[in-house]
């Protein structure tokens, strides 16, 4: 288990507690004397608050508080992490609604008990009287009122270049759709939760649970509390899966802080089912208004997109992260010489809207992916070869897009777009599937098949730093910024300083989330973690092991250039029998009490990894589904994901990955939505009503990972891989239930649910 670890498929080390119940989630996470959290919630979408009478609740046994606006009047409303927008900070959610409740789930009131069971009686005996006022529902009609001369489209997003009113003067065929995508959200198995201690003894305020950013979360709490960023600390705990919803700092999060602080007690909270599916950030609702300008070939001359993106209620710490990246990642692997987006952010009484895996290219490459489709049935060329003609070669890499995206330029930094079509096609014997889908439609089956490409953004920079030691009995440790939401980033991050030291990576202790262990990290989001911190580790696992030839080359009297490192132990290099000396041994010579030199003490060393671009991996996806004419049900009966990732540390992680995001697409594209009623009231806050694909209903998935473009932006070549399964579902899923109903163009909304398609075979 050391050598050659990049691109093994080793066992992950993250699973020995979680599969013999050593798990440490939030609810598993206790404290003596902890009081427990209840929140009250708006049950209006719209409203007035004129008052909270807490008399009764207050008045229960076992109660200790029961908190309203006035009494976290202090606390700032919570601000962007990513995409800031200047006109947006008015917009930002408060920890208690104060004077308006703009959707139902906003947090009223708080209530603070002994037991959570008589938390949750005092929070019903809290009584909110409010004055109801007309909701506003749809992102696409006209805005609306937020607050006194602030109206419910805080921002626009517009990216432009090139001249687009010239190309659609020059175009042969003008292809012009309008398309939805529906709201829907990341639900992990276990539900939010956050539990605060302050150690009065040290003056540090802990705050347990979730985290995916967590140096951002405490320096935020910090700043909001008027604390110093070191007397707050946050620890993550076992997580299922982050998605992009889970690990934000939300209100939840602030209060139970302020709480602990405030009582000089423990304070949990742990959200339940009906909270999560109404109060935690919901996403991907976007409606599309597309125009693309083709010449006779089917060539793209200019696309020009304008879209409307259902913020709900508030701005919260993403801002306008998923309509910049819409807006951005839309040309996709396409040549597109003249390009338009303008996105308008609007604020509806909703849930308020975050970021759901591969946010804003869900969107985009449906909608893209539909355009290449209507090109092809216009003009009566295949879809194959429309997409061939209009993709970008090899030979053009790196590809500079004039957009830029989360603060940096879109540089397309490696890809060979043709190669993994072409091995795509082969792998689902493209031809076979094409002939025996005719034969069954023949023979009266509605079946079809659908294609769809895509380019991913990963690897965000700015910086990564890790540190890596080895002590005096050999074991090695690295110290990361960087969290884990279920991607297996003690495993891989295992792997690289494996190889790179020369140690078994089962004997490497990955510390990750804690962000009293090392001063500087941007946690996982965005893809990044094996990008960055897979290089930062690389960098300095290489200072380790140069320091502990140098040191060995003094203590066994040999060449530095003739040492190597094998199982934790210098050896001479290509000699099977000789003097060797141990990692511990070296670091133990290197202790400050034994170091005879002037030499820095221990077998240490800190790697920082800088980045000013992203890498960009890119897929294909292959649907081929059967639909049950009399119910619109469809039934997946094969789908295959191609992804390049430039270099693979681990392939079954990637696969995993894959498999698990393209579920969550399928959900997606077939089954979740969160849908209100005319009143604004959620109907969708059970399983009941939100419907997730289970077992049944995801087929076995094909996976194809490539390694034909390692990126030239780190040494590793590698690119990140969260997101690509989840990317180009809803895509090729339409154009294969086009296909099966022989009706180019009929999918235009997100879910594709029975009762739509049922509406679309009637048409048909």
């Amino acid at each position: 288990m050391s050598g050659k670890l990049i691109g093994r498929s080793v066992t992950r080390l993250e699973d020995p507690p979680l599969l013999t119940g050593a798990g440490r989630f939030a609810a598993d996470v206790s404290f003596p004397h902890q009081l427990h959290m209840r929140i009250v919630r708006s049950s209006y979408a719209h409203a007035r608050l004129l008052a909270i009478n807490t008399k009764q609740a207050r008045a229960l046994p076992g109660v200790y508080a029961v908190w309203t606006a006035g009494d976290v009047a202090h606390v700032p409303p919570i601000d962007f992490r990513l995409t800031r927008v200047d006109g947006l900070e008015h917009y930002r959610q408060h920890v208690l609604a104060t004077d308006r409740l703009r959707y139902v789930g906003e947090p009223v009131a708080a209530v603070f008990a002994d037991d959570p069971y008589v938390a949750e009686d005092a929070a019903d005996l809290v009584e909110v009287d409010a004055e109801e006022l007309t909701p506003l529902l749809r992102a696409d009609q006209e805005p609306g009122e937020f607050a006194p001369a602030r109206r419910t489209e805080p921002a626009i997003v517009h990216k432009e270049y090139g001249d687009v009113d010239a190309a659609f003067r020059a175009a042969h065929t003008v292809i012009t759709l309008d398309l939805a995508i529906g709201r829907h959200s990341g639900v992990p198995l276990e539900t939010r939760g956050a539990i605060a201690r302050h150690d009065r003894a040290r003056d540090v305020l802990e705050l347990h649970g979730a985290a995916k950013v967590p140096h951002w979360n405490r320096d935020q709490i910090a700043r909001m509390l008027g604390r110093a960023p070191a007397s707050v600390q946050l620890y993550e705990g076992h997580v299922g899966g982050g998605f992009g919803i889970r690990g934000e700092l939300y209100p939840e999060d602030l209060l139970v802080c302020v709480a602990a602080l405030a009582f000089g007690r423990p304070v949990k909270w742990i959200e339940d089912r009906r909270e999560h599916l109404i109060a935690a950030n919901h996403s991907r609702q976007q409606t599309h208004h597309v125009h693309a300008a083709v010449d006779a070939a089917g060539r793209i001359l200019a696309i020009d997109n304008a879209f409307f993106h259902d913020q709900g209620a508030y701005v919260r710490t993403h801002a306008a992260t998923v309509p910049d990246l819409a807006a951005a990642m839309l040309p996709g692997p396409y040549r597109v010489p003249a390009y338009r987006a303008v996105g308008h952010i609007r604020l509806t009484n909703k849930t308020p809207c975050g970021t759901y895996r591969a946010p804003g290219r869900f969107e985009s490459t449906f909608v893209r992916e539909r355009v290449l489709d209507a090109i092809a049935a216009q003009l009566k060329i295949d879809p194959i070869e429309v997409r061939r003609r209009n993709l970008i070669g090899a030979s053009e890499m790196p590809f500079r897009r004039p957009l830029d995206t989360l603060g940096t330029e879109i540089v397309l930094d490696s890809g060979d777009y043709a190669r993994l079509l072409d091995r795509t096609l082969k792998a689902i014997q493209w031809d076979g599937v094409r002939q025996q889908l005719e034969a069954r439609r023949r023979a009266g089956e509605f079946v079809g098949a659908g294609i769809a490409l895509f380019v991913e953004k990963s690897g965000l920079g700015p910086f990564d730093q890790v540190h890596v030691t080895v002590d005096t009995s050999g074991a090695v440790e690295v110290v990361t910024g960087a969290a884990s939401v279920g991607q297996g980033v003690e495993t891989v991050i295992a792997q690289i300083c494996g190889e790179v030291l020369g140690v078994n990576y089962t004997k490497i202790r990955v510390v990750h989330g804690q962000t009293d262990r090392i001063a500087h990290g941007l946690g996982a989001f965005a893809s990044r973690v094996t990008v960055m911190t897979g290089e930062a580790t690389r960098i300095a696992a290489s200072k380790v092991r140069a320091k502990a030839i140098e040191t060995a080359a003094e203590l066994l009297q040999a060449p530095a250039d003739a040492l190597d490192i094998v199982d934790g132990r210098v050896v001479r290099a290509g000699v099977a029998v000789g003097p060797s000396i141990a990692l511990g041994d070296i670091a133990r010579a290197l202790a400050p009490t034994a170091n005879p030199r002037p030499r820095e003490p221990g077998l240490s060393a800190e790697g920082w990894f800088h980045a000013n671009h992203m890498t960009y991996p890119y897929g294909v996806h292959v649907a081929v589904v059967a639909i049950d004419r009399d119910t619109g049900a469809v039934g997946v009966e094969r789908y295959l994901v191609a992804y390049d990732i430039g270099r693979a540390v681990n392939p079954m992680l990637v696969e995993g990955q894959i498999v698990g995001g393209f579920v969550q697409g399928l959900g997606g594209a077939l089954f979740e939505e969160f849908l209100y009623d005319e009143r604004g009231e959620p109907i969708c806050v059970t399983f009941a009503d939100y419907l997730m694909p289970s077992a049944r209903e995801a087929p076995r998935t094909e996976v194809l990972i490539t390694e034909d473009a390692p990126s030239p932006l780190n040494a590793l070549g590698v690119k990140g891989a969260g997101e690509g399964g989840a990317n180009a579902v809803g895509a090729a899923l339409a154009a294969a239930i086009d296909d099966a109903i022989g009706r180019p163009g009929a999918v235009t909304q997100l879910p594709i649910t029975p009762r739509r398609l049922r509406e679309l075979l009637r048409e048909s």
